[in-house]
C-alpha cells in the first residue's frame, strides 16, 4: 500500500491504500510541528509492514530541491512555529521509508489527474480558491517547479480601487490576487462566505472577474488544455459560469480554440476529486518516491 499526508495549515489528513477505492483516513488539527507530525506517524506506523512509500503534499512555502539543505522543509510560511520545519525528513526518519514531496496544489494535480477531472491531459491547470488561492500546472505531462514552485495566488491583476477600495488582505503583499479574491478578503469585504450571495450581490460578479483575470494571465502564459478549480469558495454554484463568462470577455477572442470559445463549460471546469484531491496526489508522490528508490 501506499500512505499519503496532505499537510494544511488547518489540518492533516493521513491515508492508506491504493486510490478512490480503498482509502482508509483520519483528519488531526494542525497545532504544532511535534505534535502534529507525532500523531500522523502513529497512524500510519499501525500500517508500517504493507506500505512502500510515503507522500507529503505540504502548504508552503517549501523547499523542493533534492540537493538543497533544506529539501522537504516548510520555509517562509507565516503559520506560527512551522517556520522553517523539516517535515519530510521528519517523516523519513520515523517510518524509513522512501518519502515523495512536494506542494498542496501540485499534489492535488496529480490526484486530478490520475483519477479526476484532468485524466488523459499532458498540459492543465489545477487552482484552488479557499482560504487561500494556489496553482499547480503541468506542462508536457510534468509538473512544474522551476525556481521554488509556482505561487499562483500572488500574482497581481488590474483592479479599480474606485470600485473596489478594499486594500486586501495578504500580509506579504496586500491585494495581490489571493489578497483580493480569496475566502478571508470574500468575508473582510463583504460579512459573509461566496456561497452565502445572494443571486443579485455584486460580490459575485467582482469575484468572477479578478479569478477570470488571473485565468486569463494562465491561459496566455502557459496555454492549458483544461483549468480544474477546487477549493471552497468554488462551490458558490453560480461562480462559475460567471467566470467563464468573464474570461472570454476578457480573451476578447484572442485565443482562438474551439475547446475555450466553443465549450467553455468543458474548459474550466469543477474538480472531481473534491477535497480529497490533495491527498490523493500525495499517494501518486508516494508512488513516485517508491518507484525512484527501487
Amino acid at each position: 500500500m501506499l500512505a499519503g499526508i496532505e499537510a494544511g495549515g488547518t489540518k492533516f489528513i493521513c491515508a492508506v491504500g491504493a486510490g478512490p477505492g480503498d482509502l482508509e483516513t483520519v483528519q488531526i488539527p494542525t497545532t504544532t510541528p511535534v505534535e502534529t507530525v507525532a500523531k500522523a506517524v502513529n497512524f500510519l506506523r499501525s500500517f508500517r509492514a504493507e506500505m512502500r512509500a510515503v507522500g507529503i503534499a505540504a502548504f508552503g512555502p517549501v523547499d523542493l530541491h533534492p540537493a538543497s539543505r533544506t529539501y522537504g522543509y516548510i520555509t517562509t510560511t507565516p503559520k506560527a512555529g512551522w517556520h522553517n520545519f523539516d517535515l519530510a525528513g521528519t517523516v523519513r526518519e520515523a517510518l524509513d521509508l522512501p518519502v515523495g514531496f512536494d506542494t498542496d496544489v501540485n499534489a492535488a494535480a496529480l490526484g486530478e489527474a490520475r483519477w479526476g477531472a484532468a485524466q488523459g491531459l499532458t498540459d492543465f491547470l489545477y487552482l484552488t480558491v479557499g482560504t487561500g488561492i494556489g496553482g499547480g500546472a503541468l506542462v508536457n505531462g510534468r509538473l512544474v517547479h522551476g525556481l521554488v514552485h509556482p505561487e499562483m495566488g500572488h500574482i497581481r491583476v488590474p483592479r479599480d480601487k474606485a470600485e473596489d477600495p478594499f486594500s486586501g488582505c495578504c500580509p506579504f503583499h496586500g491585494d495581490c490576487l489571493e489578497g483580493i479574491a480569496a475566502g478571508p478578503a470574500i468575508r473582510a469585504r463583504w460579512g459573509m462566505d461566496a456561497r452565502e450571495f445572494p443571486v443579485d450581490h455584486p460580490g459575485l460578479l467582482l469575484e468572477a472577474r479578478y479569478l477570470a483575470l488571473g485565468l486569463a494571465n494562465w491561459v496566455c502564459t502557459l496555454s492549458p488544455q483544461r483549468i480544474v478549480m477546487g477549493g471552497g469558495v468554488i462551490e458558490q454554484p453560480l461562480l462559475l459560469p460567471l467566470m467563464r463568462k468573464e474570461l472570454l470577455r476578457i480573451l476578447n477572442g484572442y485565443v482562438q480554440a474551439r475547446e475555450l470559445t466553443e465549450r467553455p463549460e468543458q474548459y474550466v471546469v469543477p474538480a472531481m476529486l473534491g477535497s480529497r484531491a490533495g491527498v490523493l496526489g500525495a499517494l501518486v508522490l508516494a508512488e513516485e518516491a517508491s518507484e525512484r528508490s527501487s
